[in-house]
């Protein structure tokens, strides 16, 4: 997947501000809504469809928590921010958890972005494909409303889920398609329940299938906004490629190692955007890659089990700055003398020309770095 630029009227990302929840939306069984607006100031909230907010929680126990969120409301409305949360049940989510039990009304959160490079690209004027499974449809939302109100292309938005119980912002799509011609919705029920036929909710069942995927898309030429489990994306990646439709035009964030989708299809590798708060795998010449921390130390080879630089360098013995350890806060940002190295979460703004976020990179080439020396 190519990496898309992210349009200039996108919010400048910002450092973390105070939120309070002004409302609370059940959408499913599973999935919970906040709307969010800034405590003390008034600022504008604009956004790109299809990016996300870090939130930053403290737990009970006074453990601090950090969660990637993506903005599921309409980017006309710059007053507030829409997120949809999933309670994660299988194993139990620390985040989600403490959302969907602890915050409600008037509630505040630490909030920090928006950001993300997830978004419908709107020089194109290709046919758009919104394809999501589960939770996964929370960007689609927001990219609905955009396409909807501000765009003439053909747009078809295709969900799947298990049924209705779990099925979240089907009235919010549907409703959004009849605003105009050209916007067609196709919801699959993996396992539909005996009132669901009744409601007209779901149009298939089962599994999504090539056949039902020919019947839907008249071309071959879409461009793709593909979100969901890792299942899900491996199985549709495939039929979208068997499709015809190239592999530049398919767009993807989803919940889990990115490289899964390339070692499934069988595909090369590619530069992708993983879900917020997804790890990519490193390098494959890992072994060959070497990490100089100042440019008198020696240099160390890039041990593969760390996350990032940062928790290397605090392994080797070094005590770099850190904050967010997530790309928020710039905390750890540091002299690179030489080198190149790969981004595995998205930071809220690029660094500078020759410095670099330790807590989101990996090394993609040997490094020279500017660290303190050794602590004691």
């Amino acid at each position: 997947m190519t990496a898309l630029v992210v349009s200039e009227t996108g919010a400048s990302p910002r450092g973390f501000e105070r939120f309070r929840v002004a409302r609370r939306i059940q959408e499913s069984q599973s999935i919970v809504s906040f709307e969010l607006v800034p405590v003390g100031v008034q600022r504008s909230l604009g956004f790109v469809a299809g990016q996300f907010v870090a939130v930053r929680l403290t737990l009970r126990d006074g453990e601090s928590l950090l969660r990637h969120y993506s903005l599921s409301g309409d980017p006309a409305d710059t007053t507030r921010w829409r997120i949809s949360v999933k309670l994660e049940s299988t194993p139990p989510g620390r985040g989600s958890t403490h959302l969907h039990e602890c915050i409600d009304v008037g509630d505040e959160l630490e909030l920090a972005g928006p950001a993300g490079a997830f978004v419908c690209d709107e020089g194109n004027e290709r046919p758009v494909l919104l394809m999501s499974g589960g939770v996964g449809v929370t960007p689609h939302v927001s990219m609905l409303h955009r396409l909807a109100h501000a765009s003439t292309r053909r747009v078809h938005v295709i969900h799947a889920c298990e049924n209705s119980v779990v099925h979240a912002f089907g009235d919010e799509m549907r409703k959004l398609a009849a605003t105009r011609d050209g916007i067609h919705v196709h919801v699959c029920y993996r396992n539909p329940l005996a009132d669901d036929e009744k409601t007209g909710a779901y149009d298939s069942t089962g599994l999504l299938t090539k056949e039902t995927l020919q019947s839907l898309l008249p071309l071959d030429d879409y461009e793709v906004y593909l979100c969901g489990p890792p299942g899900f994306m491996q199985a549709n990646w495939s039929l979208l490629r068997e499709l015809g439709i190239a592999r530049e035009q398919i767009h993807y964030e989803f919940f889990g190692p990115a490289t899964v989708l390339e070692d499934h299809a069988g595909e090369g590798s590619d530069s992708v955007q993983s879900a917020p708060g997804a790890a990519l795998l490193a390098p494959a010449s890992s072994s060959a890659v070497t990490v100089r921390f100042h440019p008198q130390a020696e240099p160390v080879p890039w041990d593969s089990s760390c996350h990032s630089l940062l928790e290397m360098a605090e392994q080797a013995g070094y005590a770099p700055p850190f904050n967010c350890r997530a790309g928020i806060c710039s905390a750890c940002l540091m002299p690179l003398l030489s080198g190149r190295v790969d981004y595995i979460e998205e930071p809220l703004a690029p660094p500078p020309d020759g410095e670099v976020l330790l807590c989101c990179t990996r090394p993609a080439t040997p490094l020279t770095l500017a660290l303190q020396p050794l602590r004691a």
